[in-house]
């Protein structure tokens, strides 16, 4: 044990002297790597966070150590990343693989017991450094789906001593891509009310002309002032038909570099901040990521560099000028875009002033909205910057604004119950509507007296609702009075049509069982193999309670050998 400490320091002191050390870590499947995802790739509310590679449509593939270490957290839960390990290496790095169907036996005893000490499928611990030591290419787990996976595969991560995930491929993980990535649209942006692009003081969309060697060009525009472009781009690998992220992105004024945009690392406390990169108002209408060549207020983001005038470029009246962009993938296979700009003064037409009953949201200081029994809270930095939003609120309904304009964090609703019935309180909640029939879905809600509260950072409408349904228990595979004798698992659906399911416990015999919960199938699932159940009569006992404390019991009488 001494040997590995000493080894650990000793190596993570050398390997600090090397950016990124190659032929250190192994791939952690033994497949050809093929991915659904890749690096920084761009997500609804986030970039993503490593590799996800495809497992074949299937789970329980073998998991490999992709270096030797110990394993420094593991992590069980409902949603993200389903079941997780983490391992942390001697040279400082920490690799992660998540949405696990099982760990390896030796790893499964050790975090079953923590589950059964705790009574909770959700947990999560920190080993020492001594308590669970893995080799390079040790097997310690089986690809699985658990989590807010869409499908089977593997999440693989490397990060950092500073826990910031970096791109796998900057260490020689290899994936087999010699395809260059690809456009589906340009365009162009004013930067205030003084510019104007193709006679106009909006987001424009530019025409997009494929080039016979794979490069783009733009069908020349005319613009006068302050202007800046966005893109949206995509990368194939060679096995996979899916549209994948870029790796880099830079951008050329007259054959000066203007800024440039580099998916190698990223820190979590920044990821939400994507908001700011892409078009969010177009993300929210049109369902596509429209990436900004520029750099707006308060936007925080590590990913960019040598940036001149923040990525704008100004153009001025009977000028030619040409606009470049760089698009490349991990493998250096690149796609250019270039874009010709004549400089053309025009004067817009000055619109009627129409007075707007709009309300401004600040961004440097805090705002309080109210009307009737709702109070909405703004604190300082919720917007990135000054807006206006429509506000109003119908009996118990708030209307605040579509969802199109980005937000730093929550903003805080409060309704003031005092006119309610005291029994209705406890089964009250606030609900966000989504969709064309405004179908109403929970948001995390708390109770004080008669205010009631929930944050959330998505604008939209919102407004009470009550449950006073109870979530509902049915067997799956077996009735009662039933042998199950031959069975290695028992399995049982649970379901809440309203707030959701909150908690559930489940006994036999009086005694605690572990129940794997999968919120994507309803299933609640205990493995026999567990050897908790030893008795031939069993009285099983199951309790679910929803998200504003309905609760439901289920009890049945089985039998083992």
């Amino acid at each position: 044990m001494k040997k590995f400490l000493l080894l650990f320091f000793v190596t993570s002191s050398l390997y600090s002297q090397s950016e990124y050390p190659q032929d250190y870590f192994r791939n952690p499947l033994d497949i050809t790597l093929v991915l659904s995802g890749t690096f920084a790739e761009l997500r609804s509310a986030h970039f993503h966070s490593g590799l996800d590679i495809k497992t074949q449509q299937k789970v329980g593939l073998k998991v490999y150590a992709a270096a030797e270490g110990y394993v420094s957290r593991i992590k069980i839960s409902h949603y993200g990343y389903g079941k997780a390990l983490y391992i942390t290496h001697p040279n400082g790095y920490t690799t992660v693989y998540a949405h696990l169907q099982k760990f390896s036996d030796r790893l499964e005893k050790y975090i079953k017991d923590c589950q059964y000490e705790k009574e909770s499928y959700e947990v999560e611990v920190f080993p020492s450094t001594e308590e669970l030591l893995v080799a390079s290419g040790e097997v310690i787990a089986y690809s699985g789906n658990t989590g807010g996976s869409g499908g089977p595969h593997l999440h693989f991560e490397i990060r950092d001593n500073q826990e910031r995930p970096m791109n796998p491929m900057l260490f020689g993980i290899d994936i087999k891509d010699s395809t260059r990535p690809f456009v589906s649209a340009v365009y162009a942006y004013p930067k205030d009310e003084n510019a104007v692009i193709n006679g106009k003081n909006e987001r424009v969309p530019l025409r997009l002309i494929p080039q016979q060697n794979g490069d783009y060009e733009v069908e020349k525009i005319t613009a006068h002032g302050n202007i800046g472009f966005g893109i949206t781009s995509y990368d194939k690998q060679d096995l996979a038909p899916n549209n994948n992220g870029v790796s880099n992105i830079q951008t050329f004024f007259n054959g000066n570099k203007s800024l440039e945009i580099d998916f190698k690392r990223f820190s979590f406390d920044e990821t939400k901040h994507i908001k700011r990169l892409i078009d969010y108002e177009y993300l929210k209408t049109k369902n596509s990521r429209i990436q900004k060549l520029f750099i707006e207020e308060n936007n925080p983001l590590s990913l960019y560099k040598d940036t001149y005038d923040n990525g704008y470029i100004t153009i001025e009246d009977s000028t030619s000028s040409v606009f470049k962009v760089r698009i490349r993938d991990f493998k250096d296979n690149e796609t250019w875009v270039n874009i010709p700009i004549k400089g053309k003064y025009e004067s817009l037409e000055t619109s009627e002033y129409i007075p707007s009953n709009k309300t401004k949201i600040y961004a440097d200081q805090s705002t309080e909205l109210k009307s009737g029994l709702v109070t909405v809270n703004f604190y300082k930095n919720t917007v990135y910057e000054d807006v206006d939003i429509d506000f109003s609120v119908s009996s118990d309904t708030l209307n605040l604004h579509e969802d199109n304009i980005p937000l730093q964090k929550n903003f805080y609703i409060n309704y003031d119950l005092s006119n309610y019935k005291s029994e209705d309180l406890d089964k009250m909640f606030i609900a966000k509507l989504y969709g064309y029939y405004k179908k109403p879905s929970y948001v995390s809600t708390t109770r004080k007296g008669n205010i009631l509260s929930a944050g959330n950072n998505s604008f939209g409408t919102y407004t009470l609702a009550m449950d006073t349904v109870a979530p509902t228990i049915t067997p799956v595979n077996f009735k009662d009075k039933k042998w199950l004798s031959k069975y290695r698992y028992l399995k049982v659906k649970i379901d809440d049509d309203l707030s959701g399911i909150s908690k559930y416990r489940a006994t036999v015999n009086g005694k605690w069982i572990l129940m794997e919960y999968d919120y994507k199938t309803n299933m609640l699932v205990h493995d026999f193999n567990d050897n908790i159940v030893k008795d031939t009569k069993n009285d099983l006992k199951i309790i679910v309670t929803d998200n504003v404390g309905n609760s439901s019991t289920f009890e049945a009488t089985f039998f083992r050998k």
